[in-house]
């Protein structure tokens, strides 16, 4: 070690005295330079002149002049565009996700604060710097990226075989849903044409797309309100899955087709460019699709995924967006093409999916959503006319696609409630949406008054499909009349929430220690902190999360119930779980806070703070078995082992040895009928490593804890696992 000390040491010397030596010989050349100009300029004397002027001016002026110039440069407009953006869709998606509405909400509502109807109408001149008008075309290209991959993964996400399965209800309700709002579509646009068509677009194309837009339904934000709702394994979620599916599918076929009309303008055109693309589809289908599947069948994990692998995908993704815009389509289709044909290999597709979703969803999505809000100018509904068209465009919408679907439904021999459900799920439209509208705008089908009116029904639509579900559950209710039940026969009721899958086996065997009791019920809740998990996504992770606990639950031949949901208000949730199943007693892992590094604050506090059960947290270091736990007390007046460890049924394999901390005696006072064989009392011993090197397990309330803790006692890190207990 000392000869690599001296060494670095003598190659900081040389280095030091090599660039002296440079910058002395470097100050020589300046100097005789500057001699060299003197002489030059003596010769010419304005020049001289001209060049002592620049060294005149204040250096605060010339940087604050360089500053402004680089605050100013393209790409550093475009980056602040960037930071913006982001910003404000994920700082929106998070507080439209705490009123129970998707994400997607959140964002689209940001891109319009970011545009002319909320910005550029009260900070006009910040609006004109970050988005000035020869930027956006760079985020039209960069967003059109975003939405390629966004089409694609929804294409992998539509699985054909779900449809076949359910393919004679769920095409009927399907198609019900498509064509009956369609033609409510067409028969609007005879009303609308006259004053909100552009000139020079005629009316088969302006009325394709007005019924094409009432037609959409939003597949992934369907799949997202149905798994939150834990509708995904019920009959009711299965069939609105398959349903949305083949909506997607027969809509975004009417799309191409409704584009190539338009592109197109003569009969002759359409034909040939209709005859182009089938072409192009059976292509795709019949000799790229064998293709893929066999590359599906050898490259299915991350491992031999190669960077090779991805790169062809992309080829092929990003090839066949190509061909349906040279075609006369519209790329989006080509790369929705490309997702439904891509494997449907489960490992391959969700590989694929994570290399692509988040960058995809986090990074490009939002330019679409801000382009889509500079479009919308809610400045242009300046009258009550035009807010009662509005409102008369979302009527229509509502009514054509949860009239159609609720009929279809009930036809098919699906009760009211399922069928009304349907109806109302059926009506998101979301994201999906605005891509149809701003297809139609680029290709100036819409008016700007038009398109805003669009995009508020696709908000509205969207926005109201949750509160709607929920009345229609509420109708449909059973009144339970309320009697008395003892409390011997209510069931003890025990909530076990886990992140790791690893603590949720370890919070199963302590749930069996603390609950080893007639009419007890365990639940096992896994959240995975995060509203936006694709549909094929969280099904993966619900399957995975549970495998330990699962297993443990078999050894210990425990009857486990589980719930699985995806949130990014986690504490929320938990806090909603516990007052809804009215449970008696919460077990959490513990971990520490990133910046405190307490494990009793963040999350944990505040889930303690909310609720008024009961709770355990576990300090887990590797808890294998209990057999032999230690209760720690801090005095007389540490109610843990009176007020807890005596009224629970410990188990029969366990023994309990009580420790008093600060006195070598029990605390008063001791109950009669203490039942001996499963306690213990250690007197007249020290805390040390060897005294828990016995134990599996150690007790300490919550109070305890921190007082331990914030002393930072020693003999905290020998214990071993650790239950901290907060009672009520």
């Amino acid at each position: 070690m000392p000869k690599k000390r001296w060494f670095f040491l003598l190659f900081l010397l040389f280095f030091g005295i090599s660039g002296w030596f440079f910058f002395v010989q470097g100050q020589k050349l300046e100097s005789l330079k500057i001699q060299n100009n003197i002489e030059l300029h003596q010769v010419h004397p304005v020049n001289s002149l001209a060049l002592e002027q620049p060294i005149k001016q204040d250096i605060l002026t010339v940087f604050l002049s360089t500053f402004k110039g680089n605050l100013r440069d393209p790409l550093s407009v475009f980056v602040l565009q960037l930071i913006t953006i982001v910003l404000f869709a994920r700082l929106f998606g998070i507080i439209f996700r705490r009123f129970g509405q998707p994400t997607v909400i959140g964002e689209i509502i940001a891109g319009i604060i970011l545009g002319p109807s909320v910005f550029g109408l009260f900070f006009p001149s910040f609006s004109a710097f970050l988005f000035p008008v020869s930027s956006l075309i760079n985020l039209q290209f960069l967003s059109q990226v975003g939405l390629i991959l966004f089409m694609f993964i929804v294409g992998m996400d539509l699985d054909i075989n779900i449809i076949r399965n359910k393919v004679r209800d769920a095409v009927i309700i399907s198609q019900s849903g498509v064509f009956f709002p369609f033609l409510m579509g067409i028969g609007l646009s005879l009303y609308l044409f006259s004053n909100f068509a552009p000139a020079n677009i005629s009316f088969l194309s302006f009325t394709l797309f007005i019924g094409t837009a009432m037609s959409i339904t939003a597949f992934p934000v369907l799949a997202r309100i149905i798994h939150e709702r834990k509708m995904t394994r019920t009959p009711l979620g299965v069939l609105a899955i398959t349903c949305a599916a083949a909506d997607d599918l027969v809509a975004w076929c009417l799309l191409a087709a409704v584009i190539a009309i338009v592109k197109a303008g003569t009969a002759v055109n359409v034909i040939f460019t209709i005859g182009l693309l089938v072409a192009y589809v059976t292509f795709m289908l019949f000799a790229v699709r064998p293709f893929l599947q066999r590359v599906g069948s050898i490259f299915v994990t991350k491992e031999n995924l190669s960077k090779t692998v991805v790169a062809f995908v992309f080829l092929i993704m990003l090839g066949s967006a190509f061909l349906t815009e040279i075609i006369g389509i519209h790329l989006l289709f080509g790369a929705f093409l490309a997702g439904v044909i891509m494997p449907k290999n489960i490992d391959f597709k969700k590989v694929l999916t994570e290399k692509i979703e988040d960058v995809s969803m986090v990074l490009f999505l939002p330019l679409f959503f801000v382009l889509t809000g500079l479009r919308t100018q809610i400045g242009l509904l300046n009258t009550m006319d035009l807010w009662m068209v509005c409102g008369l465009v979302i009527l229509v919408a509502f009514v054509g696609k949860f009239g159609g679907v609720t009929i279809a439904a009930r036809y098919m021999g699906q009760s009211w409630q399922n069928s009304l459900s349907l109806g109302a799920l059926m009506n998101t439209r979301g994201l999906m949406e605005l891509i149809v509208l701003n297809i139609g705008y680029e290709l100036g089908v819409f008016t700007p008054s038009m398109f805003t009116m669009m995009v508020i029904m696709a908000l509205a639509t969207t926005f109201f499909t949750g509160p709607t579900l929920s009345f229609i559950n509420l109708c449909f209710t059973k009144k339970i009349i309320p009697g008395f039940t003892p409390d011997i026969l209510k069931p003890f009721r025990i909530l076990i929430s886990f992140a790791q899958p690893k603590m949720g086996s370890s919070l199963l065997k302590l749930a069996n220690f603390l609950a080893d009791r007639e009419n007890t019920s365990i639940t096992a809740l896994h959240i995975t902190p995060s509203s936006e998990l694709n549909y094929h996504g969280a099904i993966d992770y619900e399957e995975e999360s549970f495998i330990p606990i699962k297993h443990t639950a078999n050894e210990l031949s425990i009857n486990l119930e589980t719930d699985y949901k995806a949130t990014g208000m986690v504490s929320e949730e938990i806090h909603k779980t516990l007052r809804k199943g009215h449970f008696n007693l919460l077990l959490m892992g513990g971990a520490k806070n990133l910046f405190s590094g307490n494990v009793i604050s963040g999350k944990i506090k505040s889930i303690i703070d909310r609720n008024s059960c009961n709770t355990a947290i576990l300090l887990d270091k590797d808890l294998k078995k209990i057999e032999n736990v230690l209760c720690l007390l801090d005095g007389e007046n540490d109610s843990l082992f009176k007020d807890f460890c005596l009224k629970v049924n410990v188990n029969a394999n366990a023994k309990i040895s009580v420790f008093n901390i600060n006195q070598s005696q029990l605390p008063d006072p001791i109950p009669n009928d203490l039942p001996s064989s499963k306690f213990d009392f250690i007197v007249n011993a020290e805390l040390n490593k060897e005294l828990f090197e016995n134990f599996d397990l150690a007790l300490i309330s919550i109070e305890s804890w921190k007082h331990f803790a914030s002393r930072k006692a020693s003999w905290l890190s020998y214990c071993p696992s650790t239950c901290i207990i907060r009672l009520v």
